[in-house]
């Protein structure tokens, strides 16, 4: 007797549950029917959650597939309970970090940005942010993510932008922004300004460096002990310590700041260490 064979039919249920799969064909069905757009509910009280904009530097962390989870769940909350609930996505330049990135993937090309001029390095930048910004909406598919794409921004975007100016020129007008000279975290590489957030600290070994303060209209000097002496161009006084009995006789008294030339008071503070340093001269001061 000849066995037949029967195949089982196409709609038959899979024998393994494929997550991939199944994931993106709600997500696409999610999308499609514009469930997360906020604006459904007009009569609804508002919720809104702005996505702290990750920065195009590169792929999402798992810090942020924490952060973001946590807004998920806050946002399907409210949605679920009747508010026209807006979670706004957007991504952040991070102008100096990402110049740095495209930089370090120019070097290994051979080539900087001197090289390709100002518009074509720009260019290779506006790549990088495409590049990155679509893997960042990749990542928020793949987690399943409410957003609202409607919505989507980037800070560079020309309406942010102006928002930014007019906020700094109103601060400014108040008073609340202003010009001043200050010890800076300097990048030689990049030639420009840091934010102490953007700066990896380490500790090196360094040395305890002894600098010479003379005093004004007087043969006397005190010697300040520091293991920065670049950070002397900035001074505006010279502390020491009010029980010290080398230089009580100063106190009030001005120094001229070597180099510089600058006249800068000498004040008295408890923190200074009398002991700090290791010098001979009895006109130390452990500033």
């Amino acid at each position: 007797m000849e066995e037949t064979k029967t195949q089982a039919p196409a709609t038959a249920m899979p024998t393994t549950y494929d997550p991939k799969e199944a994931e993106k064909k709600w997500y696409d069905y999610w999308l499609k029917g514009q469930f997360f757009k906020a604006g459904a509910r007009p009569d609804a009280k508002p919720y809104t959650i702005v996505i702290p904009p990750p920065n195009v530097t590169g792929m999402l962390h798992i810090g942020h597939a924490l952060d973001f989870t946590l807004q998920d769940i806050m946002i399907r909350t409210k949605r679920m309970q009747g508010y026209d609930a807006l979670w706004s996505p957007g991504s952040d330049h991070a102008g100096i970090a990402t110049q740095t990135k495209v930089e370090q993937k120019l070097r290994e090309e051979g080539v900087s940005r001197y090289d390709l001029g100002r518009e074509k390095f720009l260019g290779k930048v506006w790549e990088w942010k495409e590049h990155y910004a679509g893997t960042i909406r990749e990542q928020w598919a793949k987690m399943g993510f409410s957003l609202d794409y409607s919505r989507e921004r980037f800070t560079l975007d020309e309406g942010l932008s102006k928002a930014v100016r007019e906020v700094f020129v109103r601060l400014y007008e108040k008073g609340l922004i202003y010009r001043g000279k200050y010890i800076i975290n300097w990048d030689p590489a990049a030639r420009t300004a840091l934010s102490d957030i953007e700066v990896e600290y380490k500790e090196v070994q360094g040395a305890l460096y002894h600098l010479k303060y003379p005093v004004k209209d007087s043969d006397e000097f005190i010697v300040v002990a520091t293991t920065r002496p670049e950070t002397m161009l900035g001074d505006t006084a010279v502390a020491v310590h009010p029980e010290d009995e080398r230089y009580k006789h100063l106190i009030g008294k001005t120094l001229v700041l070597p180099i510089i030339g600058r006249e800068i008071p000498i004040v008295a503070d408890e923190y200074v260490e009398k002991e700090f340093g290791d010098w001979s001269c009895e006109n130390y001061a452990g500033a």
